[in-house]
């Protein structure tokens, strides 16, 4: 994720924000543009950008001017009340339930960061209401949720729709259930990304020529999705899932492999453009290592080869691994990237990039 300043006063802002520390303007996310700008009322009803981020005219999000749960706004011309990510919602939590609310405003935050990196991919974000094969979300309540991932509808996507339990964003609850499932690491960004791979496969794999080569990375989807699930609870992975899968789920089927390789993708990039946002530098102490160089033009997003992006990430996880462990954390990214995993990323950025076929 980017850094951004306020127009008005210069004041370091972040991606949530709604108004400026400093000098207290309002703040307002342009999708049109990707910036976080600050904000003058203009007649009223509208908005107006200071400085040269746009020179269109925007309203805020419903979400944002009824709920407070946005910070995203929308220009002028567009005839929609939400904005580019608040009108993929086909479902919200029920308001008058104590607390979910809240849960709402969590993984409303945590989704805006999975558009921003989607629109940055240059990534269809249409909504489903718009066109069949679009996206939508429901954000829905459950007494005790389950997570096990039985039949492909229960997956948390059907079609375009992803179904988020608004559980996941009470940390206590994720917390048991990370435990239950033996995971490593369960956040829901991680969710949201996840659930995202299933979608863009199907617009992106499926019926399209890179289909059988899809195949020969991660294995023939046609396998049985529901009794592959099974034997992955029943059993585990096969003992040597680290060498060629990014998690243990990742090994229960070739659905499941590309969506958690996805995520880590999707991890790998808006982390690393968070760091060089921050001009992080990371060169050990040692005759011989990698070194992260927080290179001013570099920008993960807009990198054509994979390459550069794993020379960059490594030696940022080793530090940030072992910065949580001196404070007594468990590691911030507790993955092993084996060569068959890169490659498999690779194939991924290779197809986000646009690359045709062979």
């Amino acid at each position: 994720m980017r850094l951004f300043n306020c127009g008005s006063c210069g004041q370091l802002i972040y991606f949530e924000n709604t108004h400026c520390t400093r000098c207290g303007r309002t703040l307002g996310f342009l999708p049109d543009t990707l910036e976080l700008a600050a904000l003058e009322p203009e007649e009223g009803k509208w908005w107006r950008p200071v400085g040269a981020v746009s020179q269109r005219r925007y309203r805020m999000c419903n979400h944002y001017a009824r709920d407070a749960v946005c910070n995203w706004m929308v220009p002028v011309e567009e005839d929609e009340g939400f904005c580019a990510a608040c009108r993929l919602n086909q479902v919200i939590p029920d308001l008058g339930v104590p607390g979910n609310k809240t849960l709402w405003y969590r993984l409303e935050t945590e989704k805006r960061r999975l558009i921003y990196s989607l629109l940055r991919l240059k990534l269809p974000v249409v909504p489903r209401s718009h066109d069949p094969s679009g996206l939508a979300f429901a954000f829905m309540a459950d007494v005790e949720p389950q997570f096990f991932e039985t039949e492909r509808v229960m997956t948390g996507h059907a079609r375009g729709l992803i179904t988020i339990n608004v559980a996941e964003a009470d940390p206590a609850t994720r917390e048991r259930l990370r435990e239950k499932m033996a995971e490593p690491y369960r956040t829901i960004l991680g969710h949201f990304r996840h659930e995202s791979g299933h979608y863009y496969w199907e617009r992106m794999i499926r019926d399209t020529p890179w289909l059988e080569t899809f195949r020969a990375q991660f294995g023939d989807e046609r396998e049985d999705y529901a009794q592959a699930l099974q034997r992955h609870y029943r059993q585990g992975p096969p003992p040597d899932w680290g060498q060629h899968f990014i998690s243990s789920y990742a090994s229960s089927h070739p659905w499941e492999d590309w969506a958690e390789t996805w995520a880590h993708y999707l991890h790998i990039i808006d982390t690393l453009e968070t760091a060089h946002a921050w001009g992080l530098e990371v060169g050990p102490r040692l005759e011989q290592g990698a070194h992260l160089r927080a290179a001013p033009d570099f920008d993960p997003y807009e990198q054509r080869e994979f390459t550069a992006l794993v020379d960059h990430w490594l030696p940022l996880t080793y530090a940030l691994n072992s910065l949580n462990r001196s404070m007594g954390h468990s590691p911030a990214y507790p993955f092993v990237l084996s060569p068959k995993v890169v490659e498999k990323m690779t194939w991924i950025h290779r197809i986000v990039g646009g690359e045709r076929p062979a």
